[in-house]
């Protein structure tokens, strides 16, 4: 069984990648111009999650994420 502790007696200490962090935005979408808005938000690293309808029926809004680089 090991105990944890290497040959001479220092304890291992696990490596652990630092967490990611995000920032996130909320797009109005066009439904006239849907896919150049998606294409200029992606060209600038943001990831699409999801698009949910807005406050009217022919509103979308689409939700964004990208990682913050240190």
């Amino acid at each position: 069984m090991k105990s944890g502790f290497g040959r001479g007696g220092e304890a291992l200490i696990a490596r652990v990648k630092p967490m990611k962090k995000w920032e996130y935005a909320t797009v109005p979408l066009l439904v006239h111009a849907t896919k150049q808005i998606l294409d200029n938000w992606g060209q600038d690293g943001w990831e699409l999650v999801t698009v949910l309808p807005g406050p009217n029926p022919e509103n979308l809004v689409a939700y964004f994420k990208r990682e913050i680089q240190s």
